[in-house]
């Protein structure tokens, strides 16, 4: 849970208080939670948010950081997305996780959700 005591609309977050964050999409349908966040440490960047899906236990989904909208008042993200779709986004086992700092991989999850990466 967001600590909302201190800002009602905060712009900087630890990563331990957005982990486990649920995210819904804009019909208010619960999409997951988020697992992980994924640090482009060369950039000084939030790469991918790393998201569970109901359903998907087997597989987790890399999210690029700017496709999550910050509801702080519902303390939850929004993900402009239905659930059909994310059937088919860039997903992978979790026993078996993509090399995150693989920039052809990172582009793939970008263009997926229409986001121009930022290291471009």
């Amino acid at each position: 849970m967001f600590n909302t005591t201190v800002e009602t609309h905060p712009n900087v977050l630890s990563t331990s208080a957005v982990i486990g964050d649920s995210v819904v999409n804009r019909a208010g349908e619960s999409l997951g939670k988020i697992e992980e966040i994924m640090l482009d440490l060369e950039k000084g960047r939030v790469a991918y948010a790393i998201l569970s899906f109901p359903g998907m236990d087997d597989k987790l989904f890399a999210v690029p950081f700017e496709a999550l909208k910050l509801d702080a008042t519902r303390e939850h993200f929004t993900l402009d997305t239905n659930k059909d779709k994310l059937k088919n986004a860039p997903s992978f086992d979790k026993n078996h996780p993509p090399k995150a700092s693989d920039r052809t991989w990172g582009a793939e999850v970008y263009k997926f959700y229409a986001i121009k990466p930022y290291w471009q």
